[in-house]
């Protein structure tokens, strides 16, 4: 197992949208810990992605009262648990404020967005009859990670590595930390548990598609990655 704790990749601007969404995600975890669990579990029934309404444009008890649409976005800054949303925001620090560096901030913020209701409508598309709720930043941060793969293929990112019994931490370049990440994904899109596998994937592979119309002009494509001009 791979965990990235942070990259040698300094930034020159102050990653203000990435602190943001993290403070976000924060305040709504707080919120649904407030709720208790019968409430956490009848707000994420409620505002999360549930494929099954938006293929099949019903709304499910128990009723939203709200527009299915207002969900793709309401659902990117949820979380069902304290490793869920430790994880998801650790790799958003370590990755997203050089991607907004990149990028900058306004650019950044419509690229979040879009890159995670990508990543939603992929998990949609591919799992249309599904009634269990996705919530969670996952699918944005794919998208992030897969900017950054474009972008820093060579950044080194410190990852601690378990190996059974042995553990270390290491630099690792990020296209193989992020490469090690995306084939994780691919391997177990098809098992069980309740992780949206398809978003992760459509998340990344949008990033990495839509990185390029979003950056900075000082960045140019040159070769077979972006540099700076």
């Amino acid at each position: 197992m791979m965990i990235p704790l942070k990259d040698d990749n300094p930034t020159e601007t102050t990653p203000y949208v990435t602190l943001g969404i993290i403070g976000i995600n924060i305040i709504v975890f707080i919120y649904q810990l407030s709720l208790g669990p019968r409430g956490d579990q009848l707000f994420i029934y409620r505002t999360g992605i549930i494929p099954y309404e938006f293929t099949h444009a019903v709304d499910l008890p128990p009723y939203a009262g709200h527009a299915l649409i207002f969900n793709l976005i309401a659902a990117m800054f949820m979380h069902g648990g304290f490793l869920h949303i430790f994880g998801n925001m650790l790799y958003l620090w370590i990755f997203g404020n050089n991607v907004e560096d990149a990028m900058g901030h306004f650019r950044f913020i419509v690229f979040y967005l879009l890159v995670g209701i990508l990543a939603s409508l992929t998990h949609i598309l591919l799992m249309p009859d599904a009634r269990v709720p996705m919530i969670g930043a996952s699918g944005a941060i794919s998208g992030i990670l897969g900017a950054y793969f474009v972008l820093f293929p060579w950044a080194k990112v410190h990852t601690l590595i378990f190996l059974i019994i042995f553990v270390t931490v290491v630099q690792i370049p990020a296209m193989f930390v992020l490469g090690f990440w995306f084939v994780f994904q691919f391997l177990n899109v098809f098992g069980r548990g309740n992780v949206a596998w398809f978003a992760h994937i459509g998340g990344f592979l949008s990033g990495m598609i839509l990185v390029r119309f979003f950056l900075k002009r000082k960045y140019r494509f040159r070769g077979t990655v972006f540099r700076k001009v």
